[in-house]
C-alpha cells in the first residue's frame, strides 16, 4: 500500500482518532545516486502536498505480526490465521513456573573504569562520535564532494562546528536556519556566526555523506547510512552499562518533509516517519538499533514474525559481551510463545504482554468471564515441557502476559484508583505483572529524552532526519553515562546538550576571523558559570591566573588553569 492511499483513507474516515502514526520506508532506489536529494524546502515551509517520492513510498504496517512466511496466509487477518493453524503440541497445566536460569552475578569493570576517568560531557559524547567516526565522516563527505567535482576540503574541526550547530538547534531554533547568521539583533547568534561562516556551513551540510556511492548494497534501503549505523551500534554496545534488565520496542524517526493541511484529517494528529527497532536498558540507554525495512528486505527467522526476529538479533548483540542471563521486556507487538521458547534456548529471560492468538491456545478463563470477577483476579497455565507461563490478569481491562522466567508468586498488592467511588483500592498483582510494569519503559524513556531537544535543522536528503536521530541518541546515551558516572555535579539533559554545543562551537571556531571574536567570546563565556570543567592535558602550559606551569585546563575556555586557581579565574 502506498502512502497516498493511506492518507486518502484517513481523510474519508468519519470517526476521530487521537493520534495516527504512519511508518514509511526509503525510496525503492535508495541505493541509487540520484536519491541523495529529496523534493521539498529544507526550511520546512508548509506546502500543499508531500513530495511525490514520499507519497508513492511503501507504508510499513505498525503491527509486524501480520507478516508470515506462508504466501497463502500472508494477507489473512491474524485471528483467521490462528483458527486455521495446526493443533497445538503443548501441554498446559495449572501450576507456577519453575525456571532453571542462573542468578545475575555479573560485574561491570568497564563502567568502573569510566567512573574513575571522570569524563566531561564532551568526553562522554566523544565515546560515540569518537576520532575514528569523525575521520570516517570527513573522508566520505570529501569523497562524495569529489565525485560531484567539488573540492570541499572538509576538516574534523569544521565537522565538529557543524555538529555543534545541529545540537544547538535542538534547544534554539529559527524558522530558517540562515537566521543564525543574520545581523538583525532579534535573530543573530554570535556563537554560531563566529564559529563558521554561513556559506561554508551550507556547503558542508549539503555534501554531508556516510557511504561510498560506488560500493552500495542495492538490497539495503539504508545503504547510504549503513556504515554509520554499524559504527554507532558498535560504540553504543562497547560503552553500554552491563545490566540484567533491558527493553525492546519501536521508536520513530520523524520525517521532515511537507505535510500540507489538505492531507491532514481534521481532528487527527498525524506523524510520519521511519520505524526504528530499539533495544535499551531500563533507564533508556540505547544499546542497539536498526531501521525497519519491512519483510521485503528483512527476512524473518523461521517460525517467527519480523518483530520477533528483531528481538533475537538484539539478544545476539547483547550476548557478544557474554552469554549472561539477561532479562528482556517487550510488548504484544513482539511477544509469542514461540519467541519465549527461542530465547529460553539461548539462555535469556523474557517477559511481555501477548495477544491471545499467539498463546498457542493456552486454555485460560474467557476474558468476558474474568471481567465479571473482582479486579485483581487472574488465571494462569504453564507449558510442561518448556516452562513458559501465560497469565491473564483483570485490572482496568484484561491483560495477557507471557514469561519464561518469572511466575505468579509472590502475589503482591497494588493501589489502583476507582473512578466510580473516587477512592484507591488494593488489588492483587502477580509477580510477573509487577516486574513487567517496572522494567518495560526503557524505549519510552529514550523517546521522551530525544523528543525534548531533538535536532531541528533539516536537509534535502531523505536520510537527513535519521542523522539527527543518531546525534540525539548519542547525546542521550552520553547523558545516561553522566548520570551513572558523576557522583557530585549532575546536570540535566538540557544543560548537558548546551555544554557540548558550546564547547564544540567555541573550541573549533574558524581562527581566520579570530581578531573580531576572541575577546568577546572570552569575556562572555568565562564568567557565565555554565559548563566549566577542569581536565588533564598532556602538554604543560601557563596558568591563565598565576602564570606558572600547569597540566590542567578549563575544557570550555581552552585555557590552562590550576585546580587551586580554577574558581578564582572564573569569578574575577
Amino acid at each position: 500500500m502506498k502512502l497516498l492511499e493511506v492518507l486518502n483513507a484517513l481523510e474519508e474516515e468519519e470517526s476521530g482518532c487521537s493520534k495516527e502514526e504512519i511508518f514509511i520506508v526509503p525510496p525503492d532506489n535508495a541505493a541509487g545516486d540520484f536519491t541523495d536529494e529529496d523534493s521539498g524546502d529544507e526550511d520546512g515551509q508548509r506546502g500543499a502536498h508531500l513530495p511525490g517520492t514520499v507519497l508513492h513510498a511503501s507504508v510499513v504496517p505498525e503491527d509486524s505480526s501480520t507478516e508470515e512466511e506462508e504466501d497463502d496466509l500472508q494477507l489473512q487477518p491474524a485471528m483467521k490465521r490462528w483458527k486455521a493453524g495446526v493443533a497445538p503440541q503443548r501441554v498446559w497445566t495449572k501450576r507456577d513456573i519453575r525456571p532453571d536460569f542462573s542468578n545475575w552475578t555479573a560485574s561491570d569493570p568497564h563502567m568502573e573504569d569510566l567512573k574513575s576517568q571522570e569524563l566531561s560531557p564532551v568526553g562522554l559524547f566523544e565515546l560515540f562520535f569518537d576520532e575514528g567516526t569523525i575521520t570516517f565522516i570527513v573522508n566520505e563527505t570529501n569523497r562524495y564532494a569529489w565525485q560531484k567535482n567539488v573540492n570541499l576540503g572538509l576538516t574534523a574541526q569544521e565537522l565538529k562546528c557543524v555538529l555543534g550547530i545541529l545540537i544547538l538547534s535542538g534547544y534554539i531554533s529559527y524558522p530558517r536556519r540562515r537566521m543564525f547568521w543574520e545581523t538583525s539583533p532579534d535573530s543573530h547568534h554570535h556563537l554560531v556566526a563566529d564559529a563558521i561562516r554561513r556559506d561554508r556551513f551550507e556547503l558542508i551540510f549539503s555534501y554531508l555523506h556516510f557511504a561510498d556511492n560506488s560500493k552500495l548494497d542495492e538490497s539495503d534501503r539504508f545503504a547510504k547510512v549503513r556504515p554509520l549505523i554499524v559504527r554507532m551500534n558498535c560504540n553504543f554496545q562497547k560503552h553500554a552499562p552491563l545490566e540484567e534488565f533491558y527493553s525492546f520496542g519501536e521508536s520513530m524517526c520523524e520525517y521532515f518533509g511537507h505535510r500540507g493541511s489538505k492531507q491532514l484529517p481534521v481532528g487527527k494528529a498525524l506523524r510520519l516517519g521511519y520505524k526504528i527497532w530499539c533495544g535499551t536498558t531500563s533507564r533508556g540507554y540505547l544499546v542497539w538499533f536498526e531501521p525497519s525495512q519491512g519483510t521485503l528486505f528483512t527476512k524473518p527467522d523461521r517460525g517467527l514474525d519480523l518483530g520477533g526476529s528483531m528481538v533475537v538479533k538484539f539478544v545476539d548483540a547483547l550476548q557478544e559481551r557474554g552469554c549472561l542471563p539477561y532479562h528482556i521486556f517487550f510488548d504484544k507487538a513482539f511477544t509469542s510463545v514461540k519467541l519465549m521458547s527461542v530465547l529460553r534456548k539461548k539462555g535469556v529471560k523474557a517477559t511481555g504482554t501477548v495477544c491471545e492468538y499467539r498463546t498457542e491456545r493456552c486454555p485460560l478463563k474467557d476474558p468476558k468471564e474474568l471481567k465479571k470477577m473482582k479486579r485483581g483476579s487472574f488465571d494462569y497455565k504453564v507449558d510442561e515441557r518448556e516452562e513458559i507461563i501465560v497469565c491473564r490478569w483483570h485490572d482496568s481491562s484484561v491483560v495477557n502476559i507471557c514469561s519464561n522466567a518469572i511466575g505468579i508468586e509472590p502475589v503482591g498488592l497494588t493501589s489502583h484508583h476507582s473512578g466510580a467511588a473516587k477512592t484507591r483500592t488494593q488489588v492483587h498483582q502477580p509477580s510477573l505483572v509487577r516486574l513487567y510494569q517496572e522494567k518495560v519503559g526503557g524505549v519510552g524513556r529514550m523517546d521522551q529524552n530525544i523528543a525534548k531537544y531533538k535536532v531541528k535543522i533539516r536537509g534535502m536528503k531523505w536520510y537527513s532526519s535519521f542523522i539527527g536521530y543518531v546525534i540525539d541518541a548519542a547525546l542521550n546515551n552520553a547523558w545516561q553515562l553522566h548520570r551513572i558516572c558523576s557522583h557530585d555535579a549532575q546536570v540535566d539533559l538540557l544543560a548537558f546538550r548546551r555544554y557540548v554545543a558550546c564547547v564544540y562551537l567555541e573550541s573549533n571556531a574558524d581562527t581566520s576571523s579570530q581578531g573580531r571574536r576572541s575577546r568577546r567570546l572570552e569575556t562572555e563565556s568565562r564568567f557565565d558559570m555554565i559548563g566549566h570543567w577542569i581536565v588533564h592535558q598532556d602538554k604543560r602550559t601557563r596558568c591563565a591566573l598565576c602564570h606558572s606551569q600547569t597540566n590542567t585546563r578549563c575544557e570550555k575556555c581552552q585555557k590552562g588553569v590550576h585546580a587551586k586557581c580554577f574558581r578564582e579565574y572564573h569569578i574575577r
